[in-house]
């Protein structure tokens, strides 16, 4: 999936971005748990600060919402 990110562009941003357009495509229905930060680390080849990153972005933004101890998940619209 690396292959797919541009270097040139902050790499938090575009896999927020992924992940929420995977949200809005169903991929990730609302309620379902998205992958957390070791996941999208290994997913996309990235360092851990940089999936926390995009995960923060997307509870900011209002796309998941994370339950401690259990994980992060889509947030129901």
């Amino acid at each position: 999936m690396t292959g797919d990110l541009d270097r040139s562009r902050p790499i938090w941003r575009q896999v927020a971005a992924i992940v929420e357009a995977r949200a809005a495509d169903g991929t990730y229905p609302p309620g379902s748990r998205v992958p957390g930060i070791v996941e999208l680390s290994a997913e996309f080849s990235i360092a851990a600060s940089t999936a926390q990153k995009a995960l923060a972005h997307l509870r900011t933004t209002g796309v998941v919402r994370t339950e401690l101890g259990l994980g992060t998940f889509v947030a129901d619209k």
